[in-house]
C-alpha cells in the first residue's frame, strides 16, 4: 500500500487530475494520499462528515425549493464493474435526506435514447434547482464503452471529448457544480469482488456474465479511462481519482469530496418573509382546540 502523504491539503488537491498533466491515472487504486489510514478512524469520521452534508443538503434544498436560488450539484460516479458506485450511493448519499436526491443509473441506451443526440438522455436527468444529483454512469459512457466495444467509428467518439467539455460549461454555467469521481481499482480487486459475489447467493443479482467480457478488455477499458480523464480534466470541470481497493477509503473520500464542495457554496436558509410573533398569535387564537 502506497503511504499517505504528510502535506496537508484539500481531498480536492489531493485527488485531482491536473490539468495539463502528463498522462496516466495519477493515483494508484489501494493509495491512501490523504485523511485516515484505518477503516475504524475513517468510519468515524465519515459519521461526523454525514452529519454536516445533512445540514448543508437541507439548506441547499431549502434555497431551491422556496425559489431563493439556482443552484445544484451533480455528483458523477464512473469506474469498472464492482468499483462500487452503488456502494458509495448508499453510504455517502444515504446520510443526507432522499427528498434532496435526484440518482439516475444509466443503462444501456433504449431505442427511442439511441435515435436522440448523445447527451439527450443526460439533459433530461440533470438536478433541479437545490438537488443534489448523482449519476451512476454517465456520459462518459459515450467516450468509454461506446469506444471498446467499436459501437460507432473512432471520429465519432474521439469528437466527443470536446462536445463533453462543452456541456459541463454549459451546464455550471447554470448553477449545477459537478464533482465528476473515478472509482480506480485493480483487476486484482474486481476478481476478488466477482469470486465473493458468485459464491454468496444473496448476490447473485449483481453477477452480470457479461462483467467478464469487459474485464477481459482491462486494458482498453484503462486506455479509454486516462483519456476521458486528461482529455475533460479542466480547471472549470476537474475529475477526481477515488482509489477504490479500499472501500471505507473510498466512501470517505467521496464523502469529504462532497462537504468540501457544499462548504465553499455555502448554502444558506433562506428567511421567512412574515411576522414570526404575528404568525405565532394568530395560530393561538385560531386553534381549534384552544
Amino acid at each position: 500500500m502506497a503511504k499517505k502523504s504528510q502535506a496537508k491539503q484539500s481531498v480536492r488537491d489531493a485527488l485531482k487530475v491536473p490539468v495539463g498533466g502528463p498522462p496516466g491515472i495519477p493515483l494508484e487504486p489501494d493509495s491512501i494520499p490523504t485523511g485516515p489510514d484505518s477503516k475504524s478512524a475513517a468510519a468515524k469520521d465519515l459519521a461526523a462528515t454525514g452529519e454536516r452534508l445533512a445540514e448543508l443538503q437541507e439548506a441547499l434544498y431549502a434555497e431551491g425549493v422556496t425559489g431563493g436560488g439556482s443552484r445544484a450539484v451533480l455528483l458523477v460516479l464512473q469506474g469498472m464493474d464492482t468499483s462500487g458506485k452503488g456502494g458509495t450511493i448508499k453510504h455517502v448519499c444515504g446520510q443526507v435526506n432522499p427528498q434532496g436526491l435526484h440518482i439516475t443509473s444509466f443503462k444501456k441506451p433504449t431505442k427511442a435514447e439511441l435515435r436522440h443526440h448523445f447527451l439527450w438522455r443526460i439533459r433530461r436527468q440533470l438536478p433541479s434547482p437545490g438537488m443534489i444529483g448523482v449519476f451512476d454512469r454517465s456520459h462518459y459512457e459515450d467516450v468509454l464503452v461506446v469506444r471498446v466495444n467499436e459501437l460507432v467509428s473512432r471520429e465519432v467518439w474521439s469528437g466527443r471529448y470536446e462536445e463533453i467539455n462543452e456541456f459541463e460549461s454549459e451546464i455550471t454555467g447554470t448553477g449545477i457544480t459537478l464533482i465528476k469521481c473515478f472509482l480506480h481499482i485493480s483487476p486484482e480487486t474486481q476478481k476478488e469482488r466477482l469470486i465473493a459475489r458468485l459464491k454468496n447467493p444473496a448476490k447473485h443479482w449483481k453477477y452480470n456474465p457479461a462483467d467478464l467480457d469487459a474485464r477481459a478488455r482491462w486494458s482498453a477499458y484503462t486506455e479509454a479511462y486516462v483519456d476521458a480523464l486528461n482529455r475533460c480534466s479542466t480547471t472549470e470541470h476537474p475529475w477526481y481519482v477515488i482509489p477504490s481497493d479500499h472501500k471505507w477509503y473510498r466512501n470517505w473520500a467521496v464523502g469529504r469530496l462532497l462537504l468540501e464542495t457544499l462548504e465553499d457554496l455555502k448554502p444558506q436558509l433562506p428567511r421567512g418573509d412574515f411576522d414570526v410573533d404575528a404568525e405565532l398569535a394568530r395560530l393561538i387564537e385560531a386553534d381549534p382546540l384552544g
